[in-house]
């Protein structure tokens, strides 16, 4: 397929995981590495790391570059998505990788105790919303994809995503309109997701 048929990640797509090319990443002087770019999913780790006071060092992947398909990344996320991080001081004091937005979100509010609520009830709620946006942001990302980065204009898949989200934001309208945040009282991970 050509590129300008494929679009606009038509030359990086691949029906193949792993590593493309053997390139380690850099690393700081903080336990906590993140490999990550400034886009939605990529800002909320970032977010997060910031709410919670943690040093770290943050490294740009350029995914329009390929930079998730190098060895290094690789070994950090499989599916070679952003953000993805290494804690030099994970449980136990080891290392450790963790991938996928919403669970370094669970991570990091567990390991400092905070932006999640304490109570069983509370936190429990704090889960739901935190895997309703886990669920929520792939529509996101279609409508996106179909709106602005598609190669040819595919109304069903514009009109099909546009829709979805608009619901998806009705709902988080609706529970925002009784509560403070999403979990209720207390801002969390949920908010941040």
């Amino acid at each position: 397929m050509s590129d300008k048929k494929a679009g606009t990640f038509g030359s990086i797509n691949s029906s193949k995981s792993g590593a493309r090319e053997e390139r380690d990443l850099p690393s700081g002087e903080h336990p906590i590495q993140l490999y990550s770019l400034a886009t939605p999913n990529g800002q909320k780790v970032t977010i997060a790391l910031e709410e919670l006071g943690v040093k770290y060092d943050a490294w740009m992947i350029n995914i329009m570059k390929g930079d998730q398909f190098t060895s290094g990344f690789v070994d950090i996320n499989p599916n070679s998505k952003i953000p993805a991080m290494i804690d030099r001081d994970g449980p136990e004091g080891k290392p450790i990788r963790i991938f996928e937005s919403g669970s370094i979100l669970l991570y990091l509010a567990e390991k400092y105790g905070k932006l999640i609520p304490s109570d069983p009830s509370a936190k429990v709620e704090c889960m739901n919303w935190l895997f309703f946006q886990v669920g929520a942001g792939p529509y996101f990302g279609q409508f996106g994809h179909f709106y602005k980065y598609a190669p040819e204009k595919i109304e069903y898949g514009i009109s099909r995503y546009a829709q979805e989200t608009k619901r998806l934001l009705d709902v988080l309208d609706k529970r925002l309109a009784d509560n403070e945040y999403l979990a209720g009282n207390q801002y969390s991970i949920a908010d941040i997701a």
